[in-house]
C-alpha cells in the first residue's frame, strides 16, 4: 500500500496521506514520498491545482509519528525537523495553488501541512492544534513561524502554549481556515473550489501566490515594488494578451500552459 497516493482529473492533483491505521501519522518514509510526489507534481504543467487530504474517517494528519521519533537524538531530530520543513518549503514554492481538505485530525505537522497550502478548507468534524507542549518539545515543521503569520501572536501563542485542540469553526473565526463545510460535502466543495482555479492564468496564479509568501518578510514599500516588478513581468506574457482579449471579446481565455 503506497503511503502517499496521487490522483490527477481535469488539472488538479489529489495527494492522498495513505495511513489510516495510523490516522496519517507523518513518519520520514511518508515525508520522503511526499516531497517526491510535490517534485513530479511541480514540473507538471497541465496541473493547476494540488489538494492534499486524509484516508480514512478520522484524520488529515493526526501528527508526526511519536513511537518513531521517541528515541531519536539531538543530531536525529534535527535531520528529522530539516526533512519535515524542507518538504513543506517545497509545497510553499510549487507554481500550482495548494489547497488543505482537512477532513479530521490536523494536530502537529498535520495541522502544519494545512497551514504550508495556500487555502485551507475544514470539514465541521475537523480539529486544528499544536499540542507538541505536551510532549515536551515545540513544533518542529514550522508550527511556531506559519501559525503566528496566519492568526497572529496572541492566538498563536494560546494553540502553541496550552497545547489544546480547537474546532473548525474557532479555527474559521481566527483566520486558521478559509471556510467549514459539513464532512459529506468537503471534498466535494474543495472540486469546485480548484474548479474555479484551474480557470484562471496560470503565471498570474504563480506570482500572486509567491508575491504574497515573499512580501510578508519584506516591509511595505519593498513589498509593493516586487509587485509593481512582478506586474511589469506579466505583461511580456502571451497569456496577459490572451487574458486580455478573451475579456474584450466576451469569451473565457484559451491559457498557454506550457
Amino acid at each position: 500500500m503506497a503511503l502517499i497516493e496521487t490522483h490527477i482529473e481535469n488539472r488538479v492533483a489529489t495527494i492522498t496521506f495513505n495511513r489510516p491505521e495510523a490516522l496519517n501519522a507523518l513518519s520520514r518514509e511518508v515525508i520522503a514520498a511526499f516531497r517526491e510526489a510535490i517534485r513530479t507534481l511541480r514540473q507538471d504543467r497541465n496541473v493547476s491545482v494540488v489538494v492534499l487530504t486524509g484516508a480514512g474517517e478520522k484524520a488529515f494528519i493526526a501528527g508526526a509519528d511519536i513511537k518513531g521519533m521517541a528515541e531519536l537524538t539531538p543530531i536525529q531530530a534535527a535531520a528529522f525537523a530539516a526533512e519535515g520543513q524542507d518538504a513543506l518549503f517545497e509545497l510553499e514554492r510549487m507554481p500550482q495553488v495548494s489547497i488543505a481538505a482537512v477532513n479530521g485530525f490536523a494536530l502537529g505537522g498535520g495541522c502544519e501541512f494545512a497551514m504550508a497550502c495556500d487555502l485551507i478548507y475544514a470539514a465541521d468534524v475537523a480539529k486544528f492544534g499544536q499540542p507538541e507542549v505536551n510532549l515536551g518539545i515545540p513544533a518542529g515543521f514550522g508550527g511556531t513561524q506559519r501559525l503566528t503569520r496566519l492568526v497572529g501572536p496572541m492566538k498563536a501563542r494560546e494553540m502553541l502554549l496550552l497545547g489544546k485542540p480547537i474546532t473548525a469553526e474557532k479555527a474559521e473565526a481566527i483566520g486558521l481556515c478559509a471556510a467549514v463545510f459539513p464532512k459529506d460535502q468537503l471534498m466535494a466543495q474543495v472540486r469546485a473550489i480548484a474548479g474555479e482555479l484551474v480557470e484562471k492564468g496560470p503565471e498570474a496564479l504563480a506570482k500572486t501566490k509567491a508575491l504574497i509568501r515573499e512580501g510578508m518578510d519584506l516591509d511595505l514599500g519593498r513589498a509593493i515594488a516586487l509587485e509593481r516588478e512582478s506586474f511589469a513581468v506579466c505583461f511580456s506574457s502571451p497569456n496577459q494578451k490572451e487574458g486580455m482579449a478573451a475579456f474584450l471579446e466576451k469569451r473565457k481565455p484559451n491559457w498557454e500552459r506550457t
